[in-house]
């Protein structure tokens, strides 16, 4: 199994409760290995499996109501 890492801007994040909604919905996620979300730097670093693109991370993490560019 190959793993690819993802490194995105995320918006709109004011608290540590705001991340870990977003890392909870992430861990959540069948494919989603790893993950580090950070409101102080307004980023995200997510590990998966080759099953999930770029694309289908961003998607998840918009779905959680924060502004997402990969």
């Amino acid at each position: 199994m190959s793993e690819t890492t993802h490194t995105l801007r995320i918006t709109g994040m004011t608290c540590g409760g705001c991340s870990g909604r977003v890392l909870r919905v992430l861990q959540s996620t069948p494919g989603v290995l790893h993950a580090e979300i950070s409101h102080e730097t307004d980023s995200g670093i997510i590990t998966t499996t080759d099953q999930l693109s770029t694309q289908d991370v961003v998607n998840i993490v918009a779905s959680t109501g924060f502004g997402v560019t990969a």
